[in-house]
């Protein structure tokens, strides 16, 4: 079981997809703005950019402003550090995301959504044994992943890995969340509240192609409606309010805290967030502009 363990790490790795699962054009118009954000204080800049979380490899290099932001900082800041995964407890992951023994995914959901599952995964791909192991929460993950992986769209592609890896041992890098912290939020949704994640992935399946398109028309222009009208509009679909609150509010809140103590400090940083996160009433850029800072889109 280790050995699956290891294999869905990276799906692991690209939580909360609905922060913006795309990839960017090779050439951007410089003339429009980019999904990245520079705010300021008195002794200090950071620079917040939008994540994508998978990309293609074609898809590089990035605009040219992003590319000078991060190399006029000397910090990086990430939500989680995936190059930490080699102290990652395994056993953890195994116990959160897959049931023991005999137990399987049909006792603990509905009838109707079990029967969806298999219609939805019938074919090429993953076992169905597999699949009935893995619990609501990761199951989305996976099949929203796989579903990317059709069009092309890697993790190991993505912003948050590639400045990552464009990082070590030239900046420092610090988080803001954890992978462990993102392993224990996910897996900590009740029954029900995983089932209905669940069931809006397996609904969005065969649309995800469509979505895509929009939601890359809209990053690449630095259109931020669009984003928040695509990213949040199952916010007030009855049952997932409490879902978007601890996976979007709550975390936006506690990462611009976060962000404001990198303002108190007198060194520049390059802040990398899924795109989801930055956008809204809700979203971090305009948490920091109420507490008076001057944030502007470049």
């Amino acid at each position: 079981m280790k050995k699956i363990v290891s294999r869905f790490l990276p799906l692991f790795l690209i939580l909360f997809l609905l922060d913006a699962s795309l990839y960017t054009c090779n050439s951007l118009a410089q003339s429009r703005k980019t999904f990245l954000w520079k705010a300021q204080s008195k002794t200090a800049i950071v620079y917040v950019l939008g994540s994508l979380h998978l990309m293609k490899k074609e898809s590089y290099p990035l605009d040219s402003r992003i590319e000078n932001a991060f190399e006029q900082s000397n910090v990086l800041a990430v939500e989680a550090n995936i190059n930490n995964i080699a102290g990652m407890d395994l056993q953890k992951l195994m116990q959160n995301a897959f049931y023991p023994g005999t137990e399987t995914l049909e006792r603990h959901v509905s009838k109707e959504t079990y029967e969806l599952i298999k219609k939805e995964t019938a074919g090429p791909g993953i076992p169905f044994e597999l699949i009935i192991k893995q619990k609501p929460w990761f199951l989305s993950l996976t099949l929203t992943s796989l579903q990317l992986s059709k069009f092309g769209f890697d993790p190991n592609y993505g912003i948050d890995n590639y400045f990552l890896q464009k990082s070590i041992g030239k900046k420092k890098i610090t988080e803001l969340e954890s992978i462990d912290y993102q392993l224990t939020l996910l897996s900590g949704f009740s029954e029900k509240e995983q089932e209905l994640f669940l069931l809006h992935t397996l609904r969005d399946m065969k649309t995800i192609g469509r979505e895509i398109d929009n939601l890359l028309r809209a990053w690449t222009s630095g259109d931020v409606k669009g984003i928040e009208s695509l990213l949040l509009k199952g916010a007030e679909s009855r049952g997932m309010e409490h879902i978007y609150e601890k996976l979007f509010y709550e975390r936006n809140r506690n990462m611009a805290s976060k962000i404001e103590g990198f303002l108190k400090t007198r060194e520049t940083y390059f802040v990398v967030i899924g795109a989801g996160h930055l956008v809204g009433n809700k979203g971090i850029i305009e948490i920091l502009k109420r507490k008076g800072y001057i944030v502007e889109q470049i």
